[in-house]
Parts: C-alpha cells; structure tokens; sequence
C-alpha cells in the first residue's frame, strides 16, 4: 500500500464498512478466478471428448439412415424444446399435476431452481415473478429465524457444558442453582459461545444430516453414494443445478413415505447449510478485519518513520503517544485532523494540545487540590447534603473550603 504524508489520520477517517467491502469484493473476484482456472482444467477435456463421440454418433447415424445434417438437427431442436416443457424418453411422472407443483414450489421459495420444471406460458411466467417475489422473501425470513434459534439452543447447550467444567474445576459449587451465587455469576458473567464451535457443531450436522439423506437417495434412486452426497450439496446450499432431482419416477416403494422423508431431509438440510453459511460468513468477516489491520498497522508505521526521518526544521513535543496507550476518553481526538500533526512532530495549537491532554491535566488538578489541602480529601456527608461537589484545580479548593465553612456553621 502506498504510505504518503497524514495517512495515518486519513486512515482513522476512512470507513471500515467500505475499506471491508473493497477488500471483500476482492477477494471474491480472486476466488472466482481460481475456481473457474480449476473447473475449466477438470472439466475442459471432458466436454471436447464428449463433443467428439457426439459428432461420430451423429454422423454414424445420419449415414445409416440416409439422413440430412440439417434435418436430424432440427428434429433435436424439436425434442430440446419437448424436453423444457417436461417431455422425456423415459417415462416420468407428470412435471405439472398437483405434486409435482408442489415440488416446483419448493424449490422456487427456497431458492434452489433446481431447472427441470419451468413454466412454459406467459401466464405462468408472470405468476411465478409475483409468487416468487413473496415466498423468497418469506423463506429468507424463516430461514433467519430458524438460525436464532438454532444458535440460542446451541449456546445454552455449550453454557451447560462450560458450566460443568467450571464445577469439576471447583470453580462453581457443586450443589448450586443454575444463576444463584455471587462466584458463578463472576464466572460466567458475560461468556459466549465461540463462533469456531459454533461452525463445528453445524458442519457435523449437516454432515449427519447429508449421509443420512445419502444412504436414502442411493437406494431408491439409483445414485451412486457420492453422487447423492453431491446432490445433497447442491440442494442443501440452494444451488441447484438440476443434473440430478430427487423424487421424479413415476412409482417408488413406499412412495408416500420416500416423498415425506425427501422433503424433511430438504428442509433440515437447508436450514443447516443456510446457518452454517452465515456463520462461515462470520469467520470471514473477522478474517477480513485482521487483514485491514495489519495492513493499516505497516502502513502507519512506515509513514511515521517516514515522517520522522524527512522533517527536521519542526518543534518535537516532549512526549509522543502512541495509539495503543490511547485510553476511551481520548480515542476521538486522535482521529481527528490533530493526530497526525502530533505524530509528524509538528507544532500544535493550545487548544489541540489541552483536547489531547484533557485525561493528563485532569490528574494533575487532582493532585493540586490533593496538595493544597495536605491530604487526598474524603467527602463527607455534610458537604453532599449541602451540595458542594468535590471538583479538581483550584474550583475544588475553594468548594471545600466553602465546604468547612458550612459545616463549621
């Protein structure tokens, strides 16, 4: 990053939101690069191997049955066109009788899209951008509310936990009531759950959940047991590619109960990969503050050295601060415009110093009334019940010397 003069109070002007957003898009787009550099060297000589036993097929049989090019292409033209409307070879249950649109339905509120059912007539495509519109919307919110939950039921577990450990470790008293004792509330006063347990605890039960959908789908299915875990995935995270949909035959064993079990497993799936998500998101994000801050770090250190070695004709104060010994009540002024005129050495303004020095100046009176009175004074009740307030500076002497002066009377 390139380091000029008064970057360091530009930095504490700039927005984190914005420098974690840039940084955010970054990283995405880097992410995005080398994914599809991977993807296209895995899956790039497939396809051209693909391609070329397809244009042998074709030719081999157009040269069989004393076809045209151009005429086999339009009848596949034709059967693409059959094939969005729901027509297959093999046979499949009807796409539009009342479950399969509840299974479009599904798919479409919980955004996974999975493809092989559209609306093919203008009505239904107009219908679908209004009920999609709502439903997405709906299931968002379920979605996020689910993961409150989720999270509350995870975080009382791991606070039961924590507190057992506490009471093998002695810490707690065995015989002790759940938030009763002054020494478990100084020991679990303010403990949270941490986000990396958190994300385990979801990534095994998504994990659970998977294998067990898997070890279904495989059987009924036909899949192979990676392909139904790769099925689990791209439906469980709302992907959605639709090679492979579950529950499109025409007749299953036990059909009804195959159908109930393969929408619980859908929705438990989605609502454990849709928690985990924003919890990854959340590691992410902490990710991304710790590189902010480091880069930010180097690059005001290199401009204070910077500084240091090129201003030479400049008053240096006495005493440089540096931030990290900033307290809370001084923390504002040193994003101000202030704060790299004093650690460039610069001179500063009366008021600049007395705003940077308030919790300095604010010792030094108190120890002047403590010397102009002997002794660190104690209030008394008298002097509260007549109103005098202790103060600092010579205010506090001439309030406790009005103080004495009632209390004598």
């Amino acid at each position: 990053m390139a380091c000029r003069g008064g970057c360091c109070s530009s930095a504490g002007r700039l927005n984190a939101d914005n420098a974690r957003f840039l940084l955010l898009a970054v990283l995405i787009v880097l992410y995005m690069l080398c994914g599809a550099a991977v993807f296209s060297a895995i899956e790039l000589p497939t396809e051209r191997e693909a391609k070329e036993r397809w244009e042998e097929r074709l030719e081999n049989f157009t040269r069989r049955h004393n076809l045209s090019r151009a005429e086999l292409r339009h009848f596949l033209r034709e059967y693409e066109e059959a094939s969005v409307a729901g027509i297959r070879v093999d046979d499949i249950r009807p796409r539009w009788d009342f479950t399969g649109a509840f299974y479009f339905v599904g798919t479409v509120v919980s955004t996974i899209g999975f493809g092989m059912t559209t609306p093919a007539t203008v009505g239904g495509k107009i219908f679908l951008i209004f009920y999609g519109l709502i439903g997405c919307a709906g299931t968002i919110l379920f979605f996020n509310l689910f993961l409150e939950r989720l999270i509350t039921v995870i975080a009382y577990i791991m606070k039961s936990c924590h507190e057992r450990q506490l009471r093998r470790k002695g810490v707690l008293p065995h015989n002790s009531q759940w938030g009763s004792g002054t020494s478990e509330v100084d020991s679990l006063a303010g403990w949270k759950p941490s986000v990396y347990y958190v994300m385990l605890i979801l990534c095994v039960a998504s994990l659970i959940i998977s294998c067990c959908a898997s070890a279904m789908y495989t059987p009924i299915e036909g899949w192979s047991y990676f392909d139904s875990l790769y099925f689990c995935f791209v439906a469980f995270s709302t992907i959605g590619f639709g090679d492979l949909v579950s529950s499109q035959n025409i007749k299953y064993e036990s059909q009804g109960l195959y159908r109930f079990g393969n929408f619980v497993f859908i929705l438990m799936g989605v609502c454990c990969i849709y928690s985990l998500f924003n919890v990854i998101s959340i590691v992410i994000k902490q990710s991304i503050n710790w590189i902010l801050k480091k880069l930010d770090c180097r690059c005001c250190h290199k401009c204070q050295r910077k500084l240091f070695r090129s201003r030479r004709n400049v008053v240096m104060p006495g005493n440089v601060r540096s931030r990290r010994n900033i307290s809370i009540e001084t923390d504002v002024v040193n994003e101000s415009d202030t704060d790299g005129r004093r650690l460039s050495g610069e001179m500063i303004s009366m008021k600049d110093f007395l705003a940077s020095n308030k919790v300095s100046l604010a010792i030094m009176q108190k120890q002047l009334s403590e010397t102009a009175n002997g002794y660190p004074r104690q209030m008394s009740s008298n002097s509260k019940q007549n109103g005098f307030s202790g103060g600092v500076g010579a205010l506090a002497i001439m309030n406790n010397r009005l103080a004495e002066t009632s209390v004598d009377r």
